[in-house]
């Protein structure tokens, strides 16, 4: 049964790849290789794998990386932390230091 997944990528500039895909070692390889010079990620190596998760469909695996992708840098960050508390603070728009939110969605 094929395999998909999720990744996270933390690049040189401290930016945040994220891609899916059914043969994972392959692509980090190509990611760290530069094997496409087109990518993101060509000219921000090195990179780091910070988080990988497994799907059973190709559509699970798209809708989490479409998901992830429309994440602020923030957000991300904490999810790569694993820093749940954070995470679920920054979905809800409440300010670090606790004060009401100024943002009106």
């Amino acid at each position: 049964m094929k395999q998909y997944w999720v990744y996270v990528l933390l690049c040189r500039d401290g930016s945040f790849y994220i891609g899916v895909t059914s043969m994972l070692e392959q692509r980090i390889a190509q990611h760290h290789q530069g094997a496409f010079p087109a990518c993101y990620t060509y000219e921000r190596r090195p990179l780091k794998l910070l988080h990988t998760t497994q799907f059973a469909t190709a559509y699970e695996a798209i809708s989490a990386e479409k998901k992830l992708k429309s994440w602020t840098h923030a957000k991300k960050h904490a999810f790569v932390r694993g820093d749940w508390g954070e995470l679920r603070r920054l979905s809800r728009g409440v300010p670090r230091d606790g004060g009401p939110s100024t943002s009106s969605g």
